[in-house]
């Protein structure tokens, strides 16, 4: 069992930046490959980034070089550093856990999900 929980959502001006953490539980962590997903409202669920167990990224093309992906084994966290953050960088953003170490793609690769949290940027 994983337990994931985000924070770091909250109101921002366009351009400004944020950056999201997600604590796991468990022991083994490092095995696992992460993910930030975000939903915004009347619209589908998708990949924001992703990080395999060895350390290797994948963004959506909305947010690259803009987001970035990260995690700290040694203290159970993957993290979301959000700059020059639009408004339609508005949604609920979960971050997900897989328990296999390749970067997972679509929300049904992995098993585990936080609660989500709010972010909104206004313009």
């Amino acid at each position: 069992q994983v337990q994931l929980v985000e924070s770091g959502g909250g109101l921002v001006q366009a351009g400004g930046s944020l950056r999201l953490s997600c604590a796991a539980s468990g022991r083994t962590f490092s095995n696992y490959a992460m993910g930030w997903f975000r939903q915004a409202p009347g619209k589908q669920r998708e990949l924001v980034a992703a990080i395999s167990s060895a350390g290797s990224t994948n963004y959506a093309r909305s947010v690259k070089g803009r987001f970035t992906i990260s995690r700290d084994n040694a203290k159970n966290t993957v993290y979301l550093q959000m700059n020059n953050l639009k408004p339609e960088d508005t949604a609920v953003y979960s971050c997900a856990a897989r328990t296999v170490g390749n970067l997972g793609y679509s929300p049904g690769e992995y098993g585990y999900w936080g609660q989500g949290t709010q972010v909104t940027v206004s313009s």
